[in-house]
């Protein structure tokens, strides 16, 4: 087999085998491919496409180039929830409580952030104490007596995904719906799901601005779940603005709290009970998704999912008595309130940019090396649609220096105003299960 034949046959518009696939993948993590065959590869994909079974094979091969985490002693239907990624997106903290409080087992697998604001592990490092360097047998343990555990990302999981992605964003193919899909699921199942739900986003803050792009890329994820095996089911939803308030590590960690508590934001709160219910569902607790809502609204109503958040993070060293005292979290030093130069209705919010000015605090990573200031961010005081008064507060932007104009400079950009009411953008565009 030669990879000058394979790369001619996909250029021609002809499906890869399975064999062949599996060869490429292993040829290209070892070293034996060379990045400039991948490439011509890659760009082949990038015009030509692939069929459903070339994605299916493309996803295992690169699940299967390094470490699978085996979850088979946990009991019950292990699902995992993804979200293609947004600003001031909290779910992950409210639901992974929320649903392990009605018995479905949350063994998820997280890493740090790079972009606006940190990832899961970030936020939840927030909590005194917690940390997610556990040992896998120490990590089933926990997910068997609670329910709920966060381990840290294997360093070798699919390291196939980790090469080629980053030839991709070299080469300009990133942006092709077969490898956005076969790179997002394949650390889905090496991670060790049975089921996965997946929170696609649409907007200009996600990663598909169109939500034809994000219909595409969500139907594509479906179908490689359910064709290897994984029950699996997207939904869409809005990003047009930051989900939520909350924009940075501790106050989101407190957003999720409040929410947990049943005084969240409308937006946050009825999104993760959207995804947790199809968690509840999937996981085999519930008839109907129905059903599944009821028991998670009844869950928040009667503390046990606020519960389950004190016993999930006092496992993990976390201190506990921050779900009671969020005022325990890190706290900035200074909080500038950014005032309305004008009345009107708010019009946009451009959720990519006021991601980038959360960053610019200290809330995100411009690199890898960059250290993350767990305490600051922005929390929005309006969004979309409401009614704005000169000089009232449009965010009040938590901060550790004292001269935040360039912030303030970005977030007037950022949120727009007008001399009429605009309708508040829909949250959820579809659900997406074949």
């Amino acid at each position: 087999m030669r990879m000058v034949d394979l790369i001619e046959k996909k250029r021609d518009g002809l499906e890869l085998s399975t064999e062949e696939i599996n060869y490429i993948i292993e040829g290209y993590t070892n070293g034996s491919i060379p990045d400039y065959q991948m490439s011509a590869l890659t760009m082949a994909i990038f015009y030509k496409g692939m069929t459903e079974k070339e994605r299916a094979d493309l996803t295992m091969a690169m699940a299967e180039s390094g470490d699978q985490i085996d979850l088979s002693e946990i009991e019950g239907i292990k699902v995992d929830k993804h979200s293609t990624g947004g600003v001031g997106d909290t779910t992950t903290l409210v639901v992974g409580p929320l649903v392990a409080a009605v018995g479905v087992p949350v063994a998820k697998m997280s890493g740090r952030g790079l972009g606006h604001t940190g990832g899961t592990v970030d936020k939840l490092e927030s909590v005194e104490g917690f940390h997610v360097e556990i040992e896998n047998l120490e990590f089933i343990d926990l997910v068997n007596r609670n329910k709920i555990a966060v381990i840290g990302q294997s360093g070798n999981l699919t390291p196939a995904d980790k090469k080629l992605y980053a030839l991709r964003d070299v080469t300009a193919t990133v942006d092709s719906i077969p490898l956005i899909a076969s790179s997002i699921m394949s650390k889905k199942i090496a991670a060790g799901a049975d089921a996965i739900v997946l929170d696609v986003k649409t907007g200009a803050g996600a990663f598909m601005k169109t939500l034809e792009d994000s219909k595409e890329l969500a139907k594509a994820m479906v179908r490689i779940g359910n064709n290897v095996g994984r029950k699996t089911m997207a939904v869409i939803s809005d990003m047009s603005q930051p989900l939520g308030y909350a924009i940075g590590n501790a106050l989101e960690v407190r957003e999720a709290i409040d929410t947990l508590k049943g005084e969240g934001p409308k937006d946050l709160t009825e999104l993760s009970l959207t995804l947790g219910s199809h968690m509840v569902y999937l996981a085999g607790k519930a008839e109907s998704l129905s059903e599944a809502r009821e028991k998670l609204e009844r869950a928040i109503k009667d503390g046990s999912a606020l519960e389950k958040m004190k016993v999930f993070l006092s496992a993990q060293g976390g201190d506990a008595s921050i779900v009671d005292n969020p005022d325990r979290l890190p706290k900035a030093s200074y909080i500038h309130e950014l005032e309305a130069k004008e009345d009107g209705f708010v019009s946009e919010i451009v959720a990519d940019e006021v991601g980038t000015a959360a960053m610019v605090l200290g809330a995100g990573r411009a690199t890898k090396e960059s250290e993350i200031d767990l305490a600051v961010g922005i929390i929005l005081k309006k969004k979309i649609g409401d009614k704005v008064q000169k000089g009232e507060s449009l965010a009040a932007i938590h901060s550790n220096f004292e001269n935040v104009e360039e912030v303030k400079e970005m977030l007037y950009r950022s949120i727009k105003l007008s001399d009429t009411a605009k309708e508040k953008p829909t949250l959820i565009y579809g659900e997406i299960t074949e």
